[in-house]
């Protein structure tokens, strides 16, 4: 089964949202299922087969995230990220800054979808292969 240390060594090679597409290969390719990661801090509880579960540790301190939704931005910014216009960190900032909690990525249907604070469903994207 796969290891944190396996994920983490091959996210070292993201250096833009450009480079996500590859980087979710990868991990599928090593048995992930599935991720949940929260914006506050980056830690993230990955997924597998037979109801595995392994979880990284924070990546930096806390980002306050805000209360207030902001869609357009977001998605603006998402799309700037994608585009390898900013690096991780940046990323993470602008989801707390426009009211996203954590995202949820589903290998087998290969989305990723950004949540609120309420749980809600912000905006769901559908991963390149």
């Amino acid at each position: 089964m796969f290891t944190v240390a396996q994920i983490e060594q091959a996210h070292e090679q993201v250096k833009s949202g450009a480079d996500f597409p590859k980087y979710i290969q990868e991990i599928k390719a090593m048995g992930v299922l599935g991720f949940e990661t929260w914006v506050n801090d980056s830690h993230t509880a990955y997924y597998g087969i037979d109801d595995y579960r392994t979880s990284s540790q924070p990546q930096y301190d806390d980002l306050l995230i805000s209360d207030t939704t902001n869609k357009e931005k977001f998605a603006s910014q998402l799309k700037l990220h994608q585009q390898g216009q900013t690096d991780y960190y940046t990323f993470c900032k602008d989801c707390a800054e426009n009211g996203i909690e954590k995202w949820i990525v589903n290998l087998d249907e290969m989305t990723c979808i950004y949540y609120d604070k309420a749980g809600e469903k912000i905006l769901v994207e559908q991963i390149p292969s």
